[in-house]
């Protein structure tokens, strides 16, 4: 996963465009007063981060994948496999739905400007 790749762009927090400068203002998610904001524009490429209103929207249904694929993964391994009991399961479920807010809402929009915006790598970077 270098350089070049989406998913690069995705995990790291870094711009789609010239996956040199960063997404999101900070890169801990659990920093919770700063978590959901975004830089306006990369401050390497100048490639705007907001595009219009609404735009990030369909980051919802990104994020109501993620969580599909939790729930589900979460499912098979404490009932099917484990056999836990419903409770704990649901217990543990919320407490992991909770946790992982943060990073599942900047996940879910990286992923979604990743669907539009392809790396460019000659796109110029003046990073300071």
């Amino acid at each position: 996963m270098g350089k070049g790749s989406k998913l690069y762009s995705i995990f790291f927090n870094k711009c789609p465009r010239c996956q040199t400068g960063n997404f999101f203002a900070v890169n801990n998610p659990y920093i919770l007063k700063r978590f959901d904001k975004m830089n306006d524009q990369c401050p390497c490429c100048g490639e705007r981060f907001s595009r219009e209103p609404g735009y990030y929207t369909g980051a919802l249904y990104v994020s109501y994948a993620y969580y599909v694929a939790l729930i589900v993964t979460c499912f098979v391994l404490f009932e099917v496999i484990m056999d836990m009991n419903l409770t704990i399961f649901l217990l543990i479920l919320v407490a992991l739905i909770i946790l992982l807010t943060p990073p599942v809402f900047r996940l879910a929009r990286l992923t979604w400007i990743n669907f539009f915006v392809s790396f460019d790598p000659t796109k110029p970077t003046h990073c300071p």
